[in-house]
């Protein structure tokens, strides 16, 4: 599956507008009752407002040319109570929509964080952390702003226009349609330019999501850029995301402010048409001055929202487009599906192997035809060059993809007929470089383990005495409320690897797994490293990934992998003799 949002391929059928808002107002199907009750406030203040003319155009007509001031101050009345109405409509509006966006944001926030929390590590391999934080962030921000703003707007503009059109053919019906030509040439301009409008709007919205990447990225490496003194590299690579997103956002910007001056040079012609047909008519005497102030007002009434409308247009294509992008991550799938449990058959060992081929999206197969089987309660090593396929059998082993072709076998089982916590209690896999979670030093100890979920420090101690793990305790300051800040950067490599260990150990796995997990450590944190393994069950199978050769002398079995062939490399002096001639050693 290509899980690069970036490089999808392009859709077979084009979006139209019409679909696209209809896929929109899908996400406020669950505040049906509050939208009702606003389109019930806009259709109130719209015909409150639209009565308006008409009430002066009769009061002009019928009193003001004939003095009968009692007349104009009962109507002003009217007209101050109406519009005193029409504004508390269209404030209780206003706020009733603004909630209304902030909890379709919220859901929309959670939905998008759990589907990727669904996804792969093939999804995130293919994909800059920036960019998904810009489309969680910015893209649903773009909504929000519709929602809480636009959306409601957009309803009244419309309906005040169709209100205002009605008048205006049943005043006088030539004069109406003459005044309702220019309408039809801006109905033109925006069905063939909207398209244009939203690829702008989208390769802004997809520069934004890159320029975050870089960010992030340069943020995440930075002592590796201090210690290289490769602070111009990155400029440069940030200067070219922010001049292409500048470029972008000029473009974006130029599109997104067309409709406004088109909008405005048609209601002007309108205005024209209505001055002059309306003097003509009275000339003619089939019209009042009363009846010509209305219409004006009418016209105005049917234009104005023209314009607004063509902002409200913009931030409409600016959400569609962030929609886009939104629903591009909701429609992915997982692609490490469980499959059914079939009768397995009693197997000796505890994983296997059977004639796997693997490769990597658009990349040559990396791993080809291996079979090898792992039992119960050994060590076992994986040793070779580097990128023979060392670190992606070792994945396969934990699932975090799935073969090509061939099976992978646990305890006799299928891998992919298990669930994700059946596995992942089975599983334990420590990686080179640990993460650790912002929280304390006991949290990131028992992360996702239920076994002693709830229980108090003293208690925890105690199993953790049982499980003579307790001293390693002594290199933290606060013990088991020592605090991990950003991802445990307040503690050295070495006290990260500790508690990388502890937590794989309390979870009492059948199959651990080391991807170089002592590469990086000095020769005292080993040992205590090897302090925790000593307190593995007798039946742990134990995969160890090094390039250190002292770290697999004490393997039961050494496994020689390169160029994606598996081979039993059979004693510790076999392996040796291997790596020798192998392509490259690290």
């Amino acid at each position: 599956m290509n899980y690069n949002l970036n490089n999808q391929p392009a859709p077979e059928k084009k979006t139209s507008t019409l679909s696209g808002l209809k896929s929109l107002l899908g996400l406020v199907s669950e505040e049906r009752k509050n939208l009702i009750i606003a389109l019930i406030s806009i259709l109130t203040n719209s015909t409150l407002n639209l009565l308006g003319p008409f009430l002066i155009g009769y009061t002009i007509d019928h009193y003001i040319q004939h003095r009968q001031f009692n007349g104009v101050l009962l109507f002003a009345g009217i007209l101050m109570a109406m519009y005193v109405v029409s504004f508390a409509t269209s404030y209780f509006q206003t706020q009733l929509m603004g909630g209304v966006g902030q909890r379709i944001i919220f859901a929309l926030r959670n939905s998008i964080f759990s589907k990727i929390q669904d996804l792969p590590v093939a999804f995130f391999n293919e994909n800059k952390a920036g960019d998904l934080i810009s489309r969680v962030n910015n893209d649903t921000d773009k909504l929000n702003q519709f929602f809480s703003q636009a959306l409601m707007q957009f309803i009244s503009n419309i309906v005040t226009m169709v209100g205002a059109g009605i008048f205006l053919l049943v005043i006088n019906a030539k004069l109406g349609l003459a005044t309702l030509i220019p309408a039809l040439f801006i109905l033109l301009f925006t069905r063939t330019i909207s398209p244009w409008v939203k690829r702008k709007n989208a390769r802004n919205l997809e520069s934004t999501g890159n320029m975050s990447a870089e960010i992030q990225e340069s943020l995440n490496n930075f002592k590796v850029i201090i210690a290289f003194n490769r602070r111009d590299y990155f400029r440069k690579r940030f200067d070219t995301a922010n001049r292409i997103n500048y470029q972008t956002a000029i473009g974006a910007g130029l599109a997104n402010n067309i409709f406004l001056p088109v909008f405005g040079l048609f209601s002007s012609m309108a205005q024209l048409i209505v001055l002059s047909y309306g003097i003509y008519l009275i000339i003619e005497g089939n019209f009042t001055i009363g009846l010509l102030v209305s219409y004006i007002s009418y016209a105005t009434n049917f234009y104005n929202p023209l314009r607004q409308l063509a902002s409200l247009w913009t931030s409409f294509q600016v959400a569609l487009a962030g929609w886009d992008r939104i629903s591009q991550i909701l429609g992915l799938q997982n692609n490490l599906l469980t499959v059914p449990q079939e009768a397995g058959e009693a197997a000796a060992s505890l994983m296997e192997f059977r004639n796997v081929h693997f490769g990597y999206p658009e990349g040559k197969e990396i791993l080809h035809n291996i079979s090898f089987s792992l039992q119960p309660g050994k060590t076992y090593a994986l040793v070779g060059p580097t990128g023979g396929g060392k670190t992606t059998t070792a994945s396969i082993m934990a699932r975090l993809y799935d073969p090509l072709k061939g099976q992978v076998f646990l305890k006799g089982r299928d891998i992919r007929s298990y669930t994700d916590e059946e596995r992942a209690r089975k599983i334990g896999f420590i990686l080179q470089e640990p993460f650790l979670f912002t929280g304390t030093l006991k949290e990131n100890i028992l992360y996702s383990n239920n076994l002693y979920a709830g229980l108090s420090n003293e208690q925890f101690m105690e199993i953790l005495a049982a499980a003579k793990l307790e001293a390693l305790l002594v290199s933290f300051d606060q013990g088991l409320d020592t605090k991990v800040l950003m991802g445990g950067d307040s503690l050295s490599l070495g006290q990260k690897q500790l508690v990388a260990f502890m937590r794989a150990v309390l979870r009492k796995p059948d199959l651990l797994i080391l991807d170089e997990a002592t590469a990086n450590i000095d020769t005292l944190t080993e040992k205590l490293l090897d302090l925790i393994l000593a307190q593995l069950s007798a039946e742990t199978t134990l995969v160890i990934i090094a390039h250190r050769l002292n770290t697999i002398e004490n393997a039961d079995e050494i496994f020689f992998i390169n160029s994606g062939e598996v081979t039993r490399a059979g004693s510790f002096n076999d392996a040796v003799n291997k790596l020798m001639h192998g392509k490259r050693i690290s």
